[in-house]
């Protein structure tokens, strides 16, 4: 006897929801379901994935996403001449939703990897340094990953950067606000000793 199953253009449906990020086997069935509850969601999903694909893009000059040539941050007469480095488009929000920084941006589209053959060519190096020869920035920040391939893009920045006289600086790292000691590691614990500050005067 053959077992019962979905049909089959039900289970095409789960194998493309299974190839999302973070989508397993029973999530991508979940979510089948859910869209052929009611009729006009798949619909309003098709559409609004063709809109995003066919109306969003990077930006010309940082990375970031929009709808024209250039983002919104780009555009801002008001931002301070303080430009923030940052591996992809992604990392662009949480900086900004922080409220700490109201400069400008740059994704490099990526970091240096070896194992994965992305070269400092497949970045946007070539990109930063044309911002910084016609800009006016007073400072580049860093802010990269801290592990193996993310310090081996900082350093290779740094140097790229040097003849370029702009003050580099790189994001504090230590310990994280609301955490405690028990759940640091030990490089965490080195980084955060390193950078201690002064909180009063004996």
């Amino acid at each position: 006897m053959k077992s019962a199953d979905y049909p089959e253009p039900f289970r095409a449906l789960v194998r493309e929801l299974r190839r999302l990020p973070g989508v397993g086997p029973r999530s991508a069935e979940r979510l089948a379901l859910w869209l052929m509850e009611d009729g006009e969601r798949p619909s309003a999903l098709s559409a609004a994935l063709t809109s995003a694909r066919d109306g969003v893009r990077h930006c010309a000059e940082c990375g970031f996403f929009c709808l024209g040539e250039h983002c919104d941050i780009c555009i801002d007469g008001a931002r301070e001449p303080l430009l923030c480095v940052v591996e992809r488009a992604t990392d662009i929000l949480p900086i900004e939703r922080s409220g700490a920084f109201r400069g400008r941006y740059h994704a490099l589209g990526g970091r240096l990897s070896p194992l994965e053959h992305v070269g400092p060519e497949d970045l946007r190096l070539g990109e930063l340094t044309t911002r910084l020869e016609r800009g006016h920035f007073t400072e580049v920040i860093l802010a990269l990953s801290t592990d193996v391939e993310g310090e081996a893009t900082t350093s290779y920045v740094v140097e790229m950067l040097a003849p370029y006289g702009v003050n580099i600086s790189r994001l504090a790292q230590g310990m994280p606000a609301g955490g405690g000691l028990e759940s640091a590691d030990e490089l965490t614990l080195a980084r955060a000793l390193a950078g201690r500050r002064q909180a009063g005067v004996v």
